[in-house]
């Protein structure tokens, strides 16, 4: 291995710098002559497959093709212009804007979904066109129509969505915001709800191993998302959202550029649900009542003269949720956890006529900063600061279990980037500091703990856009619990005929698991809670610990004159250690290290192409391997689907002056039968089958564009109206030892009708 990355780091680059290119900067052509590089303007040669975007420094780096001299550069907002290139050189070119440019042709040429032909990582950017293709109220909603993300009901009662990824859970995936991570802790249950979805300007899902600049958590891949910007949103943005189900949504944006540098924006998020709903009849809510207040204020300082750019955020959260049944009043229901327990049993003694509920009460404020400069001699050299900074409160019971947690985050990223001989091989590095303090209850159980660590990484990057491109990188990590490791991470893409992307990466990743706060729906049940202390730093627990190794391939096609692409994937993650939670006696929820063997495998083949003139289709087959060495034997994932298949059709009517615009959107997923946990043992009426029944799940959404100032749209989701029959086992005897919400296999509530509207200045 020490030979392999001496190769990579050392030997490779001095092989690399013969291969004649062209280098440059895109620029905004303005009235004060000041240079502002333009991030994401294409660079292509005309009549090619060969082409590239620029950076956030306005640089590209393109292969010379001596069969083609005609180079195009092209941005949103701003004239095309194409240059004739007869050798490799460096060019600095501007663009000017254009007011006259048709706003449905800039869609066309920019996907909804982009899948990076020339990148080393297995890497689709999701924008927010996309977003709006669906309600998308939050950041676990956005990827109802993206068939690399699987969303699922975490439990019975709550209504919150978990994904998973590669068929494993959230916790597996690295989630960041604007490439500082987010989702983790104490947030790791409903983190992706305190995203709202008009807030993101872009998501970015990276299948497999990550960047080992992002940390060393990413085992089966990483999801950044990225807000919107105070200096390109608009100025007044406005989204208003209700259901038939009781839930209101108002979304306001104010932007406001208050000199050539500095730009803000007040962003306000409200959401409320107080409908109380029970299709079903069990007695228990379908869906919480809610009430969350979710502000930012973001500062955005760019002075591109000199080199610098910086956003500083500020976001304060506040969320409540009451769950139960549908005759729960806190005010006279809440159950005393300090009663006396029962003889051997976890529940306190009770007496007379209980009311089972719950109450989940959030808040969290946050801050964070970047920094970055730009050599202005030397464009392709720049620093970076990362830091952010957050507490998050989460107070809550659950019928007679209180769970209880303070978690307080500091985390800071230092990175310098630059080059070795030429801009196709680059390097970043940096150090990395992380703290996390834990004050958690469970009960009366105390286990708070502190995790801190610092790691330092290096990554290179080999970019040759016609044939090869690789990115391998090594970081070390000193940590408190987990000790010193190493995790090294290696990505690589070969083109080896037009428009094919064949890429191969293998990563390793290491994680201390928030059992509880990963896992809160066994709190809606009755089940005990073993944990078997191994010794571990952790609850008594070892660490994770998994390499992840895939094989993907895209390919670019026209058929009957129409685009299309076709993408294959092959991911294997394997488990040297795991914390295993073991769901499958019904009487109790047990967390242990793996003894034996743990994989996912996971298989997606996916078939974007335009059908008609602004139709589009989107397909997709996944099937799922994940098994584990239980105690009771070698077990399949429960409640994880084998066989998927996805479906989703897309057509916009063509936008015109005076006009107004029609958009139609429909999803399909369709699921096959699920493994069940074990309730053998149960009592007759409180058991399920083996596996759950196949079913399918629809979406649509019609919208109805105005101007460009203002739309409404209208929707439904599961319109197929499955619902699972018995999503609350022993919801007769809520204090019963068969109590039991967390065996989630099919949607709750039945179907549901939407609408709403947008208006933006």
């Amino acid at each position: 291995m020490r030979n392999i990355y001496l190769l990579l780091f050392v030997v490779l680059p001095f092989f690399c710098v013969s291969q004649e290119k062209v280098e440059g900067m895109v620029m905004e052509a303005n009235i004060a002559k000041k240079h502002i590089p333009l991030q994401g303007a294409n660079v292509y040669w005309l009549y090619s497959q060969t082409g590239t975007v620029t950076n956030a420094d306005g640089l590209f780096t393109i292969p010379y093709l001596k069969d083609y001299n005609k180079l195009v550069i092209s941005y949103i907002g701003y004239k095309s212009d194409t240059l004739t290139v007869n050798t490799p050189r460096t060019i600095h070119h501007s663009l000017k804007p254009s007011n006259e440019l048709d706003e449905v042709v800039v869609k066309q040429e920019r996907e909804n979904v982009q899948k990076a032909y020339f990148s080393s990582q297995n890497v689709i950017t999701v924008n927010s066109a996309e977003l709006l293709k669906a309600a998308c109220c939050n950041l676990a909603e956005s990827f109802e129509t993206n068939p690399a993300i699987d969303v699922n009901l975490s439990d019975g009662l709550t209504g919150t969505k978990q994904i998973e990824m590669l068929g494993l859970t959230s916790p597996y995936l690295l989630i960041t915001q604007e490439n500082i991570p987010m989702v983790r802790g104490a947030s790791q249950a409903y983190g992706l709800t305190f995203t709202p979805g008009t807030w993101i300007e872009s998501i970015q899902i990276t299948k497999g191993a990550g960047s080992v600049v992002n940390g060393y958590e990413s085992i089966s891949g990483q999801i950044n998302t990225e807000l919107v910007k105070p200096l390109t949103d608009n100025a007044v943005f406005v989204n208003g959202y209700a259901n038939q189900n009781g839930r209101y949504e108002l979304n306001t944006h104010f932007n406001k550029k208050l000199t050539d540098k500095w730009s803000t924006g007040l962003y306000i998020h409200g959401n409320k649900r107080t409908q109380k709903e029970d299709d079903n009849k069990d007695g228990f809510l379908d869906a919480p009542l809610a009430d969350q207040i979710n502000v930012m204020n973001r500062w955005q300082y760019q002075d591109t003269e000199k080199g610098w750019v910086s956003f500083f955020n500020i976001r304060f959260l506040n969320d409540e949720k009451q769950v139960g049944q549908t005759n729960f009043d806190p005010s006279i229901h809440r159950l005393d956890s300090n009663r006396p327990l029962q003889s051997g049993a976890e529940e306190p003694a009770l007496s007379g006529v209980e009311v089972w509920g719950s109450e989940i009460n959030t808040r969290r404020f946050g801050t964070s900063l970047k920094l970055g400069y730009v050599f202005p001699e030397l464009p392709f050299q720049s620093f970076g600061f990362q830091t952010s900074y957050s507490l998050h409160k989460q107070d809550s019971y659950f019928g007679y279990r209180t769970y209880d947690i303070k978690h307080e985050s500091l985390y800071s990223n230092l990175l310098f980037n630059s080059i070795i001989g030429d801009t196709r091989n680059k390097f970043k590095t940096g150090i990395t500091f992380a703290y996390d303090g834990y004050d958690e209850v469970v009960r009366t159980a105390d286990y708070s703990r502190v995790d801190n660590s610092v790691g330092a990484f290096l990554e290179y990057s080999y970019e040759n856009l016609e044939k090869v491109s690789l990115t391998a990188g090594l970081r070390v990590d000193t940590h408190n619990r987990l000790g010193t490791f190493v995790t090294p991470r290696f990505h690589i893409r070969y083109t080896p005929w037009e428009k094919g992307s064949l890429r191969g990466s293998f990563g390793r990743g290491k994680r201390a698991a928030n059992i509880f706060a990963e896992n809160q729906q066994l709190f809606g049940s009755a089940r005990t809670i073993n944990i078997a202390d191994t010794g571990g730093s952790v609850y008594g627990l070892k660490p994770e610990d998994a390499w992840n190794y895939g094989l993907s391939f895209l390919q670019g096609f026209n058929f009957l004159n129409k685009k299309g692409d076709i993408s294959l994937d092959y991911y294997i993650t394997d488990f040297k250690d795991q914390i295993v939670v073991d769901w499958e006696n019904p009487q109790e929820v047990s967390f242990y290290n793996l003894d034996g063997e743990s994989s996912a495998k996971s298989f997606q083949v996916e078939v974007n192409y335009e059908l008609l003139s602004r139709l589009n289709l989107r397909t997709s087959y996944k099937f799922y391997d994940v098994s584990t060495d239980y105690r009771s034997g070698n077990l399949q994932k429960p409640l994880l689907a084998q066989h998927r298949f996805f479906v989703n059709l897309g057509y916009e009517t063509e936008a015109k002056e005076n006009k107004a615009q029609w958009k139609f959107d429909y999803t399909l997923h369709s699921m096959g039968k699920k493994r069940l946990p074990d309730t053998s043992s149960n009592p007759e009426e409180y058991q399920l089958g083996a596996y759950s029944l196949p079913y399918n799940h629809m979406n649509a959404q019609i919208t109805k564009v105005f101007s460009n100032a203002f739309e409404v749209y209208v929707g439904g989701e599961n319109l197929s109206n499955v619902q699972q029959v018995s999503p609350v086992l022993g919801a007769d005897n809520p204090f019963g030892s068969n109590f039991d919400t967390t065996i989630i296999y099919a949607p709750i509530m039945g179907r549901m009708f939407y609408g709403g509207f947008r208006f933006k200045i």
